[in-house]
């Protein structure tokens, strides 16, 4: 047990007395105890949240940052009012109701009915994600906003419904910049936003958020991901740069109010909290407690412990509200997010090690397929960091996931074809593209299930491919523990290890037994920030 008198420390070196670590393996958890001299980085702890979260939201609209009005001095009688509203995939897991969002729209709806404004329309800012149900639009605004205006003022945005969407020009670099008509055609364009990561947010909200394939073309591929050095810092983001052309543009042509919620990373109540701790500072209460939710999971089938793990909502607080012109919010938002995630880290390691959870943006109430697990290892967590990856240029990632190879129709069909006809002939994201991605694109039966149904669209595969691309380049080569088929870590080109220890050693003969080991001890999300 640690000395709780000492100040919190998220980077730790075990010891030989040192418990074993848990690692996120899919719906279940694996343990191991790692060798005397592994470096773990934790996350930081939750930041306090702010207690007044109405009064937070109304002095943000009436105190906005940037040069533009506060929120009340823009509205009057007869105008044309947008909200635009992040989807589902943020923040993961779902929080718990009522949901920021809904705090906002609350506040938000009822100035704008204070001033006389009733011509107003609420869009989920699906770009090229799956349809939200009626189900997670009603938990995510709540039910009083749902039953007033669903669904003929609240709605999903539909990016292949040609008739609402339009283009508003090029910008400097030959980007077509398209949106949805309607926020094209009002007189205020407002965006709620959640920011749980820095890449979220700004010019991206909306850059990428109500446009379509036509424009988002432009910066999901391989060339713009691999120049991107970490999606999480927008400053070295390639991806963010073109957003951020695009939404200039945007801002120059609409009237845009900006509104971003900041939260902490506070994953687990009270009594799960202690997973977000370092194992040797739990006590024998909470050593039980992992026990023995442990072995209750390897009791359950898949099914049922991946239905349970999404109907757990997270526990996170406000941190910070801020509302105004875009850029001058996201600098704000910025400094909350790099505060709450951000931990300092000395240099590089041959070998890291992060365990691959459940979930990931693009399958919540859905299954982990193979490509999002691709996507976490070598996109999100890859990007977890600022200055340089916490993995050396050419070192070994070893990742714990059972790599099943299954795959959600419903949300995911154009995955399948993606992952059996396309992989096995080329894992080269630009021969991929450019065999394939235009056909899936305007295939119509993908088209269809993406507006009618809950698909994401048809291209998305080839997005979740090109995501990982900066850090396929990087690293030299992932080995999987514990998966339960030998072809899926195959085809994506990875090798394969049954336990840790055996993939400890396969990193000790590539790299040496002088090494340098770290584990990402993800969740809670950690932005290492490397030095």
């Amino acid at each position: 047990m640690s000395d709780s008198s000492k100040p919190y420390n998220p980077v730790r070196y075990l010891t030989e007395d040192s418990r074993p670590l848990y690692l996120h393996y899919g719906e279940d958890f694996l343990t191991h105890k790692f060798p005397a001299g592994t470096r773990v980085v934790y996350a930081n702890k939750p930041m306090k949240p702010i207690d007044n979260q109405g009064a937070a939201i109304r002095y943000a609209l009436n105190h906005p940052e940037g040069d533009v009005k506060p929120l009340y001095a823009q509205l009057k009688p007869g105008m044309k009012v947008t909200i635009a509203i992040d989807d589902i995939s943020v923040p993961l897991p779902p929080m718990k109701t009522p949901d920021i969002r809904q705090k906002v729209l609350e506040i938000v709806l009822q100035m704008l009915t204070d001033h006389g404004v009733e011509d107003v329309e609420m869009v989920v800012a699906l770009a090229l994600h799956r349809r939200m149900t009626e189900g997670e639009i009603k938990r995510m605004v709540g039910p009083e906003i749902f039953k007033e205006y669903y669904p003929e003022r609240l709605y999903n945005m539909d990016a292949e419904d040609e008739d609402n969407m339009v283009f508003l020009g090029e910008t400097d670099h030959g980007e077509k910049v398209q949106i949805v008509r309607r926020a094209a055609e009002s007189d205020l364009l407002i965006y709620v936003n959640v920011n749980y990561v820095p890449m979220n947010g700004g010019f991206k909200s909306i850059g990428t958020g109500l446009s379509g394939y036509q424009s988002i073309q432009y910066h999901h591929n391989p060339q713009t991901i691999l120049k991107s050095d970490s999606y999480m810092d927008p400053k070295n983001s390639a991806l963010y740069s073109s957003n951020e052309r695009m939404g200039r543009m945007i801002n120059e042509k609409l009237n845009v109010f900006h509104i971003e919620t900041a939260l902490n990373n506070k994953m687990y109540d009270d009594q799960l909290q202690f997973l977000a701790d370092p194992e040797d500072d739990w006590s024998t209460a909470d050593e039980l407690k992992f026990k023995s939710m442990q072995w209750t999971l390897k009791q359950l089938p898949r099914a049922a412990k991946r239905n349970f793990f999404h109907k757990v909502p997270a526990d996170y607080g406000l941190v910070g509200v801020f509302a105004g012109a875009t850029e001058a919010v996201h600098e704000k938002t910025l400094e909350k997010c790099w505060q709450q995630h951000a931990v300092p880290v000395e240099g590089q390691s041959d070998v890291v090690v992060w365990g691959i959870p459940f979930e990931s943006p693009y399958n919540v109430n859905s299954i982990m397929n193979p490509l999002l697990v691709r996507v976490m290892a070598l996109g999100y967590f890859f990007n977890m960091y600022r200055g340089k990856p916490i993995v050396k240029k050419g070192g070994t990632l070893i990742i714990t996931h059972p790599c099943y190879d299954q795959f959600d129709p419903d949300h995911h069909p154009s995955y399948i074809e993606f992952f059996n006809r396309c992989l096995p002939e080329t894992r080269c994201s630009k021969t991929l593209g450019k065999r394939w991605e235009k056909e899936f694109a305007e295939n119509p039966n993908y088209i269809e299930m993406f507006r009618r149904g809950n698909a994401y669209h048809g291209v998305h595969p080839f997005y979740m491919w090109y995501w990982a691309e900066n850090g396929q380049h990087h690293v030299g080569r992932v080995v999987v523990v514990g998966a339960e088929n030998d072809h899926v870590p195959a085809r994506m080109g990875w090798l394969s290890a049954k336990t840790m220890d055996e993939a400890l050693e396969m990193a000790a003969e590539h790299h040496g037994p002088d090494h340098d080991l770290t584990v990402m001890h993800h969740p809670p999300f950690v932005i290492a920030d490397v030095r």
